[in-house]
């Protein structure tokens, strides 16, 4: 901390797109190179050679996950999700059309150890799986044919707590350039003042000259509203035309700003153009958000303001089935049933993540936390045989640290900073979980809400050393961006608040800590704390809720996903509110009753015998058991009191909301029929409510998608698929085998039932339904025409979905 009570930013904050498509290098004419890839499960050293013979090897389209193919096997490691990883090859032949001076090559991500090669010349390589590179291309392309290979080496598999993927899983982008153009990375912004009558916005861009520039160069900044009515604009002279960077700034003055927020993501267009002699030779697209941000140490946080509290979630990158290839379309998806449970923040656990999903929080109107990495200098503990349990491995990022770590954290800044969800900067998580692997003599005699393995181990690095390291980093951050806090996720705040690292960072993230939130206020009075990391449990909330100075929480997690796994069989770590598929779990509906505005029920239901005092927030929306059992209705909402009631007539009676649990509930004998809750205001009136029906057998499949239109460049459609009975209740103790055939220019991406022990091959196009249900993701494969998708089961009455391409 910088010892002041209120640490004010002010930011105006851009995603970056190049025209004609979406990249965000800030500079030349990207376009998509995902098309006509190979690909090699198989170490070749020749495999760079341009006159390599790669006739033999698959046919591809980027992005690609080979993890996600593979069988799952109780041989391999928990913590991927029981998925291989090994050494893969991409090559891809092609020839450059235009007439541009230069071309770069731009990875959002290929995971990882990859090396670049372009006709046999090593372009570069880069350790890191999360992190956006760029190479230039231009000095080893030649005229006609050219071969790009990519190496990518996950033969440490083992080498994360959860699963990364294996592969160049996110886009690749061709750029072509002028000799002279914007730096990569290279348009930054920051509004020096913002009031609701005028906004000052300092605007900063980087020139790349690759030779002396004769003439006259200049930039240009012009600042469109939402309807596109040009508000601001500014030029200024570069004045050194000779080789290298030249940093020009601007300022922007603007009348009237509208403000981004959370419920009114409002967004500007920024276009930023390089001119030689007055002819345009460079431009770039970005969209401009503007508001302020505020931290205070006994207040919280405040947006444009207005103090409020960070209701957050942490976020892994895979999408089940789809492992590490999430298209945007399944990212939007997963962002509004977050939303609609209250969700307002998202933790980028526990690395960079996709673009398209900064760009996604951006026009939803979500704050984000960026994270950079969840190991420094030395390996943390990899669970093999399920979560925290047998002998774990020690594969990891730490070999590449010294040498990558204060470049991945610039990159990550350079890339994401001009966005306006952002609003922290994590330079690490759980660095200084004790005894994994730093240690100090505070461990001896003391507990943590987490495992400690242990006291204090002499023999273990030396945990001062974590907080000389995060001045390091948090330097890296400063120097690019000081419109936002630096920010870390402290496991074991007893044994770094010996160290230097609380201080390194401006607020300070506590994991699982909530019983020293008092303690820590009264110890360190400016010191900004918030749960960076948290349980899904009531009380965990009420520390957030019931003290100002606890800004928010970031729930683990927000979906559930792959990897960091239980033993055999388990898929990944069932902790989220929504499922695999993105549908909102019973923790889901019971914490939208604590975070929506807007009226919530729900009832789940579970087999209790008498005296027992279990209250679960994991209740399933289940109705059928044998008569006269003994049931526990449980009923989640945030209206002042309920009532329960069965066909019509009320079986419970009306309770009044219960702040030390969160949870109204009645025991009643089952009777078959439709349960009804009724969420109610103070004077009887019904707010909202929310019913279950007593299920028959399996009678039929039923299917809708949120779309009936896709357009051909690979978009995707969710369909919904549920076994129901004959009178059209979903069965959801069904657990029927159902197969999808698609006619039409469309492919099967896969179909994701939730089930977190289903360990069967998720490649295919059959699948159990879970609770009674599944979803099909369906894409585009680029033509034009009618899809019809079907669904059959053996003894059940099939369905078909239609859709056009178009």
């Amino acid at each position: 901390m910088r010892n002041k009570l209120t640490y004010t930013l002010l930011c105006l904050l851009v995603c970056l797109i190049c025209i004609p498509a979406k990249a965000q290098v800030s500079f030349g004419k990207a376009g998509k190179f995902n098309e006509g890839w190979l690909f090699n499960l198989k170490d070749d050293s020749l495999s760079l050679q341009t006159d390599y013979d790669d006739s033999k090897w698959r046919k591809l389209d980027l992005p690609h996950d080979w993890s996600i193919e593979g069988q799952a096997s109780p041989t391999l490691a928990s913590c991927t999700g029981y998925l291989p990883g090994g050494i893969g090859w991409y090559r891809k032949h092609f020839q450059v059309t235009d007439n541009a001076p230069r071309h770069y090559i731009y990875f959002e991500g290929a995971y990882n150890r990859s090396e670049v090669y372009l006709n046999g010349h090593l372009l570069g390589k880069r350790p890191n799986g999360y992190i956006s590179f760029m190479y230039d291309m231009t000095p080893y392309l030649k005229e006609g044919d050219n071969v790009l290979a990519v190496r990518i080496d996950h033969s440490r598999y083992a080498d994360s707590r959860w699963y990364t993927g294996s592969g160049i899983y996110r886009d690749v982008w061709m750029i072509a350039a002028p000799e002279t153009h914007f730096a990569q990375w290279g348009v930054g912004w920051q509004a020096t003042s913002l009031t609701d009558k005028r906004a000052v916005i300092a605007v900063n861009m980087e020139v790349e000259k690759h030779s002396d520039v004769s003439g006259k160069l200049e930039v240009k900044a012009m600042l469109y509203d939402a309807e596109g009515k040009l508000v601001a604009q500014q030029q200024a002279k570069i004045k050194d035309g000779k080789k290298g960077i030249s940093i020009q700034n601007v300022n922007l003055k603007l009348s009237k700003p509208h403000r981004w927020n959370l419920d009114a993501p409002y967004l500007y267009t920024l276009k930023t153009g390089l001119y030689q002699n007055g002819t345009k030779i460079d431009e770039s697209e970005t969209r401009v958000g503007l508001r302020t941000l505020q931290f205070d140490p006994n207040k919280g946080f405040a947006l444009n303001g207005e103090w409020m509290k960070v209701k957050g979630v942490c976020l892994h990158h895979d999408a089940g089935v789809l492992g590490a290839v999430v298209p945007e379309e399944v990212w939007k998806r997963r962002l509004q049933n977050l939303k609609a449970i209250g969700v307002n923040a998202i933790r980028m656990s526990h690395n960079p993540q996709a673009p398209v999903l900064y760009d996604l929080c951006d026009e939803m109107g979500f704050l984000v936390m960026d994270e950079a990495s969840d190991e420094w200098e030395f390996p943390k503990r990899k669970w093999v045989q399920g979560w925290n349990v047998g002998e774990p491995s020690f594969d990891g990022s730490f070999d590449f640290f010294e040498e990558w770590i204060e470049r991945d954290v610039t990159d990550m800044v350079r890339r994401d900073r001009n966005h306006p969800c952002i609003f922290l900067w994590s330079i690490g998580n759980e660095v200084d979980y004790p005894n994994d692997p730093y240690s100090h003599p505070i461990l001896d005699g003391t507990t943590i809400n987490q495992p400690m393995f242990g006291g204090y181990k002499p023999d273990a690095p030396d945990a001062m050393r974590i907080g000389k390291i995060a001045k390091r980093l948090a330097a890296c951050v400063r120097k690019i961006d000081t419109s936002r806090p630096v920010t870390g996720a402290l496991a074991g705040v007893v044994m770094s608040n010996q160290t230097e690292y609380p201080e390194a960072v401006d607020v300070v993230g506590y994991n699982y800590t909530e019983n020293r939130y008092d303690e820590d206020h009264a110890t360190y009075p400016d010191r900004i704390i918030y749960g960076s990391e948290t349980g899904v449990g009531f009380d965990a909330w009420l520390a957030v809720r019931d003290k100002d100075f606890i800004f928010g929480q970031f729930i683990w997690t927000g979906t559930d996903y792959l990897g960091e796994a239980g033993r055999w069989p388990s898929r990944g770590l069932y902790t989220g509110l929504l499922d695999f598929g993105s549908f909102p779990k019973p923790r889901g509906h019971f914490r939208a009753s604590l975070w929506c505005e807007h009226p919530v029920t729900y009832i789940g239901t579970y087999p209790i015998k008498e005296g027992q005092d279990w209250l679960s927030q994991d209740a399933w929306d289940i109705w059928n058991y044998e008569p006269g059992q003994l049931i526990r209705v449980v009923c989640y909402t945030n209206a002042p009191q309920a009532r329960l009631l069965l066909d019509g007539k009320e079986i419970g009676k009306m309770k009044p909301y219960d702040d030390k649990s969160g949870i109204i509930y009645w025991d009643i004998p089952y009777q078959a029929g439709e349960l009804k809750v009724e969420g109610c205001d103070t004077n009887g009136n019904v707010l909202s409510n929310y019913s279950i029906t007593s299920s028959g057998r399996p009678y039929a499949i039923r299917a809708s998608a949120d779309c009936d239109t896709l357009s051909p460049d690979k978009t995707i459609a969710h369909i919904t698929v549920e076994v129901v009975d004959e009178k059209g209740t979903v069965v959801k103790l069904g657990d029927n085998n159902i197969t999808c055939h698609i006619e039409g220019p469309a492919k099967l991406l896969g179909l994701e039932n939730s089930d977190n022990s289903d360990m069967g091959d998720y490649t295919d196009n059959r699948q159990r339904v879970y609770h009674g249900r599944l979803l099909a993701y369906i894409q585009a494969t680029g033509e034009k025409g009618e899809i019809r998708v079907k669904f059959t089961s053996s003894l059940l009455k099939g369905t078909e979905v239609t859709l056009k391409a178009e």
